[in-house]
């Protein structure tokens, strides 16, 4: 398993924030299981981002002309798909989603690696567009950004982005209609180019029963036609689907949940100065205190998880529950519900977590045996206390792995092993140089001075007699940070390791 690329500097490493979050939550759409989608979304972010590296290095004189590419995110989101693909090809498809598994053995598949001629569409299109049109057009329909966010993202002019936008809409439809017809070889396709393009023009323009019936039969066509057509807001669905393939529906659905989740997390902003953006900025300095990059990391941690909420159903579900994936309850998230995106920050350098499949990644939390079973419970509220000093009664052993840490900010991840099975658990610890934890996932957070502690999630509550569960957080240092001591699990001593 390859390490996770260390960002350059500060603007890439708040990128590396935005795609890291984008790519596990496909990741997640194509597997079975947390970790795995952790371990896909680990081994396609690491060569995505080397791919997107080289095709962004100076271009040698006299090379000939600079090869087409996709925007950043879309580039690595194909770089999922793809390593999907090697995965089914090297024998691990098991560990993949039964139905993208169908997928990847079907001509669906094969059009995205064919010649460029056969290839969709709407992924031809983007591709001929200039990057930075491209990204903007990308970031505005599938990913859901508010205009103001994504001009500042690229650098453009807030008060003009809407036009911006409309300008690169069109100039999407033109490049996709000049490769539908540079692809076109049926006779019957060619005969209703111009009426397709006509039609798709103008929303008050009706079409013909001719020619819905000739699209209802035509893949290529009615894929073209959805790209051509501007108006009725399909272009969103267009673009994902053609860029992404299988899954792009239930993608585009969860993007937008994290849109949602971004405005609402910038609104309250109750403690730290704003950072300027009403929508976005007001709550994400409330840990890192204006770290550009863990206010990235935090922000996204937020969108991730709550976009994830809704999809009921446990990790592991049953084949019918996704037969309709295509949808917003496309699958059960449960098992990602508070999973952020994690990014290394700069300066830190990622290793290996103690886990059952020994990935090298950001924080991986590890599953028991079974799938969790997303019992619903609400968690009480932890009452914080000193380390007991009496003997454990429970054998238990805590490894605590810090992640990364940059100036005022840290992350890191407590995996706990247990020799009894749990139907609940609550891990407390003391903090030996005032560090405050800022967000939390796959467990919830409470904390009282020095000590803290973190208590199961709904579906992460039962863990099997010798298995592990695994949380991470984010929080915030001064001056020293040393690991914290005193480790208890319900009230019980543990070991550290």
């Amino acid at each position: 398993m390859p390490d996770l690329p260390t960002p350059q500097d500060d603007t890439e490493a708040a990128l590396f924030a935005e795609c890291w979050d984008a790519v596990l939550s496909y990741a997640d759409l194509c597997t079975s299981g947390s970790l795995t989608a952790h371990q896909l979304a680990t081994e396609a972010f690491t060569l995505g981002m080397r791919e997107v590296r080289a095709a962004a290095a100076p271009h040698v004189r006299g090379a000939g002309r600079r090869t087409a590419r996709l925007p950043t995110i879309p580039a690595l989101l194909t770089a999922v798909r793809n390593t999907a693909a090697a995965w089914e090809a090297g024998g691990q498809g098991h560990r993949l989603d039964p139905d993208l598994r169908l997928w990847l053995n079907s001509p669906g598949a094969a059009r995205f690696t064919a010649a460029p001629l056969h290839r969709p569409v709407a992924l031809r299109g983007l591709r001929d567009m200039q990057e930075a049109d491209a990204a903007l057009l990308w970031l505005a329909e599938v990913e859901a950004l508010p205009l103001p966010t994504v001009a500042r993202r690229l650098g453009l002019d807030p008060a003009t982005a809407a036009g911006e936008l409309d300008q690169v809409r069109t100039l999407f439809r033109d490049r996709c209609h000049r490769a539908h017809l540079d692809s076109l070889t049926d006779a019957e396709c060619r005969s209703y180019a111009r009426l397709l393009d006509a039609v798709t023009r103008s929303a008050a323009a009706e079409t013909p029963a001719d020619l819905s019936r000739h699209l209802a039969t035509c893949v290529q066509c009615a894929e073209a036609a959805a790209c051509l057509r501007l108006h009725g807001g399909g272009l969103p669905a267009a673009l994902a689907g053609g860029v992404i393939g299988w899954g792009g529906l239930a993608y585009l659905e969860r993007r937008r949940r994290a849109a949602e989740v971004r405005l609402g997390a910038g609104r309250p902003g109750p403690s730290g100065p704003g950072t300027g953006d009403a929508e976005e900025g007001a709550g994400r300095s409330r840990v890192l205190r204006g770290g550009l990059l863990a206010a990235a990391v935090l922000l996204s941690a937020l969108a991730l998880g709550v976009s994830m909420m809704p999809f009921g159903g446990s990790g592991d579900g049953v084949a019918e529950a996704r037969d309709n994936r295509q949808t917003a309850a496309d699958r059960g998230a449960s098992h990602t519900t508070a999973r952020p995106a994690t990014t290394t920050p700069p300066s830190a350098t990622p290793s290996a977590t103690p886990s059952a499949a020994g990935t090298t990644t950001a924080p991986v939390p590890e599953e028991p045996g079974p799938e969790p079973q997303g019992t619903s419970s609400a968690a009480p509220r932890p009452r914080p206390t000193s380390a007991p000093a009496t003997p454990r009664t429970t054998g238990c052993r805590i490894a605590y792995h810090l992640v990364g840490q940059w100036p005022d900010g840290f992350q890191a991840t407590v995996t706990v092993t247990t020799d009894r099975a749990l139907t609940g658990w609550r891990v407390s610890w003391s903090f030996r140089d005032g560090q405050q934890v800022g967000n939390m996932w796959d467990a919830t957070v409470h904390q009282d001075g020095s000590r803290v502690t973190a208590t199961a999630a709904d579906y992460n509550r039962t863990v099997a007699a010798h298995g592990t569960v695994s949380f991470g957080f984010l929080g915030s240092w001064h001056d020293t940070n040393r690991p914290p001591s005193a480790f208890t699990l319900n009230g019980a001593a543990c070991a550290v390791s």
